[in-house]
């Protein structure tokens, strides 16, 4: 009499799911072992393992994902800003402050990548393409700082300007961008004095007590662009 055989269970390595931080990932980790990126999508997934498609379903392009590393540079920053239980309750400069402070801790974790793309052009302004999404972001981050604000004031005199302060926001992070990549200070210490001066002088040219921020700022930046190097 035949036996029936019981069919075996196939087993099948369960592929990994393709996420956008993973390809960010290895995007990052490529350039900066080989000093360049690579030279086609197709390649670089075939060595990632993944089809092309999947790439595709989160960008379009090599560019578009160098712009999705800066959005994910905000996203992470603003997730982690939320982390703090009182951050909802902070005055609005004690946000900015944080927001850069984060951003900047970010960066300087990827600082490698960072100074890579945008050391690949020295004139910073062939970099902006890469930024372009995620000044959108950091505009309105502050805007929606600045709208808060004036909620609280019932004179329309007295709301500050929401378009000039969102981007007043964009050109500091710029400088403090450039700022930091230049900085060779302990733990990058000159950046955060440059950070909490700068803030510190935007937000009180809105509240109109400038003078005393707007003079120790300006010093700060002369002692480090003129004053004795050590």
């Amino acid at each position: 009499m035949a036996t029936t055989k019981t069919p075996t269970k196939k087993t099948t390595a369960k592929k990994k799911a393709v996420t956008s931080t993973m390809i960010i990932s290895a995007y990052m980790d490529y350039v900066l072992e080989h000093g360049e990126e690579p030279k086609t999508i197709y390649k670089f997934c075939k060595d990632l393992k993944i089809d092309e498609s999947e790439f595709y379903q989160f960008f379009g392009s090599f560019d578009n994902l160098k712009a999705g590393i800066w959005n994910a540079f905000h996203t992470n920053t603003v997730a982690v800003l939320h982390m703090d239980s009182d951050y909802d309750s902070y005055p609005n400069k004690e946000k900015m402050l944080s927001y850069f402070f984060t951003m900047f801790e970010l960066l300087t974790a990827n600082r490698s990548y960072v100074l890579f793309s945008l050391d690949k052009h020295k004139n910073m302004l062939k970099n902006m393409s890469q930024l372009k999404e995620l000044r959108g972001h950091l505009t309105s981050y502050a805007s929606n700082l600045i709208e808060a604000g004036n909620d609280d004031k019932n004179y329309k005199i007295t709301k500050n300007p929401v378009r000039l302060f969102s981007e007043g926001a964009w050109v500091q992070f710029l400088f403090l961008l450039k700022y930091w990549m230049s900085d060779n200070s302990p733990g990058f210490e000159k950046t955060d004095v440059a950070i909490e001066k700068s803030v510190n002088a935007i937000f009180d040219i809105f509240e109109t007590t400038p003078l005393e921020s707007i003079i120790d700022f300006g010093k700060f930046l002369f002692k480090e662009n003129f004053g004795s190097k050590s």
